[in-house]
C-alpha cells in the first residue's frame, strides 16, 4: 500500500546540519499493524509526518498505491490526506468551544460534505468509539481518555485507508492508554484500516503485528 524509498530528512539550524533520517526504506502492506519504536529524538515523528505528507523529505520518495505522493502540488496532497489518511496525536488537539460531535465532523466539513451528513457520520463514529452518550459534550466536560476517543473518531470519520498514530497514549494513564490501543486495534480488525504507531513504549509496540526500530536515523527490523 505504502512504500518509502531512500527517505532522508535534514534540518539546518544555526549553521549546523542535522541529519534526522538517513536513507529510510519501508514498505507497509494494506491492513497491517506496524510499530515504529525509538527513543525520544530518534526521528519517529519526522518519519510519521513524511509518511502522512505533512512534511517533505530532503530526498527520496513516498508512494501510495504506486503513485508518487510528492509529485503533485500541495493542494493535491491536502486533498489526499483528508480522504485517505487519519491522524491521532499524543495531544488530542480538540477545539474547546465545539462539542464532541462538532470536533469529530471537522474533516468531513473540510472535504465539503453537507453539514447534516457530516454530523450524522460524526455521531456514528463517536458511537463506534463508545461515546454515543457524549455527543453534545465539550472537551472540558470529557476525561482525557474520552477526549482521545473523540480524536480517534475524528481521524476515522472519512474512513481512511491508513491511520497514523504518534504516541497516542503518551498523555494518558496506563489503564486508559491500554483502552485506546485496544480501540485502534479493533478498528484495524473490523475495518481493515492500516495502522502505523510510532512510540517509545515497547509494550505497545508488542501489540502490533510488526515492529521496526528507528535508531541514528536508520531503520532496523526486530
Amino acid at each position: 500500500m505504502v512504500s518509502m524509498k531512500a527517505i532522508t530528512r535534514t534540518f539546518v539550524k544555526d549553521s549546523m546540519t542535522v541529519k534526522v533520517l538517513r536513507g529510510i526504506d519501508l514498505d507497509i502492506a494494506s491492513g497491517e499493524t506496524l510499530a515504529v519504536l525509538g527513543v525520544s529524538g530518534s526521528g519517529k515523528t519526522t518519519l510519521l509526518q513524511i509518511l502522512g505528507l505533512l512534511d517533505h523529505p530532503s530526498s527520496g520518495s513516498v508512494f501510495y498505491d504506486g503513485i508518487d505522493a510528492f509529485a503533485g502540488d500541495e493542494r493535491t496532497r491536502a486533498r489526499f490526506r483528508n480522504r485517505r489518511i487519519g491522524f491521532v496525536f499524543q495531544f488530542h488537539h480538540l477545539l474547546p468551544e465545539f462539542t464532541a460531535a462538532e470536533n469529530a465532523m471537522m474533516p468531513a466539513c473540510i472535504a465539503g460534505m453537507p453539514r447534516g451528513e457530516a454530523l450524522l457520520k460524526a455521531e456514528i463514529a463517536l458511537t463506534e468509539v463508545g461515546l454515543g452518550d457524549r455527543l453534545s459534550h465539550k472537551p472540558g466536560e470529557l476525561s482525557g481518555g474520552e477526549q482521545q476517543r473523540v480524536a480517534v473518531a475524528r481521524a476515522m470519520i472519512m474512513e481512511p485507508a491508513i491511520l497514523l498514530a504518534d504516541e497516542p497514549t503518551g498523555n494518558l494513564d496506563a489503564a486508559t492508554g491500554r483502552k485506546i490501543i485496544e480501540l485502534l486495534l479493533q478498528l484495524n480488525r473490523e475495518r481493515g484500516t492500516t495502522l502505523v504507531v510510532v512510540t517509545h513504549n515497547t509494550s505497545m509496540a508488542g501489540r502490533m503485528s510488526r515492529t521496526v526500530t528507528l535508531k541514528d536515523g536508520t531503520l532496523h527490523v526486530l
